[in-house]
């Protein structure tokens, strides 16, 4: 019998994944995330960098402490160059960003503890001055937004409209995209996973 007088016969089509199958394939992918998250907050343990002594502040939220670069864990304050708006003028929430971190630098015995690189190469670290927290501290004075860590204190220094909350101002996320900057994602979570498979295998 050849082809064309063959019946025609229905075949029912090969069933693709079930919705739920691809669900459950979807949350076994997050469920792997996270728990390398989990490992990558662990590894901190066996290779923090402990730092102390005197520091040079670059700007709001970056300083140099001997040789070793450091940018403050989970905040993010205006650049150096950057202006705001506050009663109708202009003026330089980066400097006054920096100025309140020189002073908070200087109030004891300066510390920061850290094991993470962004891709600066910059040591991510949670820094003290005597019993000062500068991460926490640049937040609540409203010197710094959150950038991955402190969302309660950029609550309570926005209600409070402190630093740059007290007039308009552009996130410096926004403001360095806007200016062609290279940007730096924010810190934790996934991103501290991509940064520990960048350093262990120098991507």
């Amino acid at each position: 019998m050849s082809s064309a007088q063959r019946p025609w016969r229905y075949r029912r089509p090969r069933p693709g994944r079930s919705r739920a199958r691809r669900y459950a394939e979807y949350g076994l992918t997050f469920v792997i995330l996270i728990a390398l998250a989990v490992l990558t907050t662990r590894f901190d343990m066996l290779n923090t960098r402990t730092l102390e002594g005197a520091a040079i502040v670059n700007d709001g939220d970056s300083l140099t402490l001997g040789s070793e670069r450091i940018r403050l864990r989970g905040i993010d304050a205006p650049e150096y160059g950057q202006t705001c708006e506050r009663a109708g003028q202009t003026y330089s929430c980066g400097r006054e960003a920096r100025l309140s971190l020189q002073v908070l630098a200087r109030s004891g015995p300066l510390k920061c503890e850290g094991w993470e690189r962004d891709r600066f190469d910059r040591l991510l670290a949670v820094c003290t001055a005597g019993a000062i927290e500068l991460n926490r501290r640049q937040v609540e004075n409203g010197w710094a937004v959150s950038y991955g860590g402190y969302h309660d204190a950029e609550q309570q220094a926005r209600a409070a409209r402190r630093g740059i909350w007290a007039g308009d101002f552009e996130r410096p996320r926004d403001y360095r995209d806007r200016k062609g900057q290279m940007l730096d994602e924010t810190h934790g979570g996934l991103q501290s996973v991509w940064n520990w498979l960048r350093q262990s295998f120098g991507w």
